[in-house]
């Protein structure tokens, strides 16, 4: 993390396929999911373009915040990655129907070890850094991580990266 917060890291810019990126991130979940009952489900809009990304870390990412998406919600739900281009960038959502997060709690959600609830830390397992390496990841490749969440309904976290026209050669490493 320290490597990746200070725009290191050695990241590997590759044309990345978003549809691609999503079903693999999605399938690596699969296993956890169906173990916990909760469908998951891809839906990446057809004109959704190519980035210029790490294809390790942005995978990396992808099934950090899919891993969160499944280990909070309960059994019966669905988890869902959405794609799709807006004025030069692409947004990948990673949707729950878990417990949310408290507005209280949201603006440090992307903090390292900070955890909403350190009790439930024994029951979902993690450090705490996830969040916040999915943020730097992102800023290091020329994008950010948002948050939506309602307590008791669930949590959409959106990953906004440049389309690889806008993105260029260089993206903050």
């Amino acid at each position: 993390l320290s490597k990746i917060e200070a725009g290191g890291g050695e990241l590997h810019p590759e044309l990345l396929d978003v549809h691609g990126l999503c079903a693999a991130a999605i399938e690596l979940v699969r296993v956890q999911a169906e173990q916990k009952g909760i469908a998951t489900t891809t839906a990446v809009e057809p004109t959704v373009t190519t980035i210029v990304a790490d294809p390790l870390r942005l995978k990396q990412i992808l099934v950090n915040l899919l891993s969160n998406a499944v280990a909070y919600s309960p059994a019966g739900t669905r988890v869902a990655v959405a794609g799709r281009t807006k004025a030069g960038v692409v947004e990948i959502d990673v949707t729950d129907q878990g417990i949310g997060i408290p507005d209280s709690e949201q603006s440090r959600i992307f903090e390292r070890f900070y955890r909403v609830d350190p009790a439930r830390s024994r029951q979902t397992g993690g450090t705490g850094l996830g969040l916040a390496i999915v943020k730097h990841v992102c800023v290091n490749h020329g994008g950010e991580c948002t948050l939506w969440s309602v307590e008791g309904e669930g949590s959409t976290f959106t990953l906004r990266l440049p389309v690889a026209a806008a993105a260029g050669s260089s993206f903050g490493v």
